[in-house]
């Protein structure tokens, strides 16, 4: 019993500096799921790269004119700004 809680402290230990990062970041919830993430400006745009939980799934979105491109979960994905705000308004 013993043993097991102190793996526990362990991992939580280990998780706990994660956490922390994190909260300096921005975050937002969607479709059951929160997406936690950081801006940072290019010369064409700007590039959101972050991860979403749960699962632990990085994600890393181009923003250049009205368009979004990038990979969430290893998948491609491509839509307008506009899409975007109006998922972020329904919510």
């Amino acid at each position: 019993m013993l043993s097991k809680i102190v793996l526990a402290a362990a991992a939580l230990s280990a998780v706990a500096p994660a956490i922390a990062q994190d909260a300096a970041k921005e975050r937002f919830v969607h479709e059951g799921y929160t997406y936690v993430y950081q801006v940072k400006p290019t010369k064409d745009g700007k590039v959101i790269s972050g991860t979403r939980y749960p699962g632990a799934t990085a994600f890393q979105l181009k923003v250049a004119g009205d368009k979004v491109s990038g990979i969430s979960g290893g998948t491609k994905v491509t839509f307008n700004v506009a899409e975007a705000k109006g998922a972020a308004a329904a919510n």
